[in-house]
């Protein structure tokens, strides 16, 4: 019979003997861990990429900073009323946007950082000329919806929507040039562009307030008369050469049919997108009224640059993402996510922290206290480019491996609960209601890509016949024998 001492030194032995079992599991867990972080860091301290995302982030916070200049002084200077009829203006744009962007950057990005880089210059003198042909049906398209506004309802036909219809060609054509310098990894001349632009938007906003004819149209005028004068200033380097786009027609003949491929579900994207972000502007109208707009936007306006900087990330690393799914498949373009990610995550943390220390008074200076009271709802809106910075990641690596028809079903899910979630809240609850509503489409929009590039991820590691067959019926190439 074991005695008790003998038993009690068992014991000990027994918990070594389970720990050193175990330690494996443990050891591999940790190194998996510390590897994940290893690569994340090492991504984001690449001076490289580090100079480039600079220019990046100079770029896109001088190409908003011009309408963020605006949208504070028209909120300062005219009624909330006037000012909601701006802000629906302005997700009318984004709307149109989404379009241009669906219709030919996106696709542009993906393509000429990847299977068209080799002839990329004869690629951008091609879609330069298709960019100006939208942006002039557009303008067209705008300009008409204005003149029979002013035929049969004068009183929708609000100035500012014909400063729209004036300045979104001009305003789309600035995305093309831009998106072109990120494809030739060039983020300074967009920098430079964007400089231009501001400088210029800035100086001409000032005179509209001392001589008070700032409005909504002058606002959309400033805007386009800006871009022009910063595309005049770099000329020589717009992708505008009739001949070379030629000879790489009749190179790919097929790019056309390539291109819809891809484009076509960015476009429905746009559309979906909408019932994202952009119908709660437009329900907050409908239901609430347009002061109830113009408090929404006054808010986003704050939590809003950060959302910009991630916009700046993307411009770079989706070239990246492109060109390394082009060799390496999805194995090359996880690394890049991972540091994408993580610093995409800290970046948006760290501003929400800061919106909810200094927020409240930051929104009290730039409003002259017009806005204070929304102003404590704007602590918990700075949550929602958190939940969006890691969706977004996640679109931009599903993008770059050519899987645009899952960022659709996410942009899908996230509309139905704006539909059947967002709808009521905003009812019930007004513009409170809106704000719990944009943070539950944000997190179904997250979530929703998280188990697509989960999904495609495992499937990558070891695939299945049944998983295969699946990929291939989502991927539109499975056909029956």
């Amino acid at each position: 019979m074991l005695s008790g001492p003998t038993l009690r030194g068992i014991g000990p032995q027994l918990d070594r003997h389970e720990t050193l079992q175990a330690s494996p599991v443990i050891v591999s867990q940790t190194g998996r861990a510390i590897g994940w972080l290893r690569s994340a860091v090492s991504g984001l301290m690449n001076w490289t990429r580090v100079r480039q995302a600079g220019y990046s982030i100079a770029d896109q916070a001088l190409a908003v900073g011009g309408m963020f200049l605006a949208n504070v002084a028209l909120a300062r200077t005219q009624s909330k009323e006037e000012y909601g009829i701006f802000a629906l203006s302005y997700s009318a744009f984004t709307f149109l946007a989404g379009l241009h962007n669906g219709a030919i950057l996106e696709t542009y990005t993906v393509y000429g950082s990847g299977r068209y880089n080799a002839r990329f210059a004869e690629y951008a003198s091609l879609l330069w000329r298709r960019n100006a042909w939208l942006g002039l049906a557009l303008a067209a398209t705008l300009s008409l919806i204005w003149g029979l506004l002013a035929l049969t309802r004068p009183a929708l036909a609000s100035p500012t929507i014909l400063g729209l219809a004036i300045a979104c060609g001009f305003l789309l054509t600035a995305s093309f040039i831009r998106r072109t310098f990120y494809i030739r990894r060039r983020p300074d001349l967009a920098a430079r562009l964007s400089l231009v632009f501001f400088a210029t938007c800035a100086v001409f906003l000032w005179l509209a307030i001392r001589i008070r004819i700032l409005t909504g149209f002058s606002v959309f005028a400033i805007a386009a008369f800006a871009w022009i004068v910063a595309g005049i200033f770099l000329s020589r380097e717009l992708p505008w050469s009739a001949a070379a786009g030629l000879s790489f027609a009749d190179a790919e003949p097929r790019y056309w049919s390539e291109h819809w491929k891809y484009s076509r579900w960015v476009l429905v994207t746009a559309l979906v997108f909408q019932l994202t972000n952009q119908l709660y502007y437009w329900l907050s109208a409908g239901i609430l009224s347009v002061k109830e707009t113009g408090d929404l936007r006054a808010m986003y306006n704050l939590v809003g640059p950060v959302d910009q900087v991630l916009i700046a990330m993307t411009l770079v690393v989706l070239p990246m993402m492109s060109r390394s799914a082009t060799s390496r498949g999805l194995a090359g373009v996880l690394p890049v996510w991972k540091a994408y990610c993580a610093g995409a995550l800290l970046l948006t943390g760290a501003f929400a922290a800061c919106v909810n220390l200094f927020g409240k008074p930051l929104m009290h200076f730039l409003y002259a206290g017009k806005f204070d009271n929304v102003a404590p709802l704007l602590g918990m809106l700075a949550l929602l480019p958190v939940l969006m910075a890691i969706g977004n990641t996640m679109n931009d690596a599903l993008k770059s491996v050519e899987k645009p028809k899952l960022v659709f079903y996410a942009y899908v899910c996230s509309g139905c609960t704006t539909v059947f979630m967002g709808v009521p809240l905003v009812t019930h609850f007004g513009l409170r209601g809106a704000v719990y509503g944009l943070l539950l489409s944000a997190a179904a929009y997250t979530v929703s890509l998280a188990t697509f590039l989960l999904w495609i991820v495992s499937g990558t590691a070891g695939r299945s016949p049944v998983a295969g067959r699946c990929e291939r019926v989502i991927d539109g190439t499975d056909q029956k024998p």
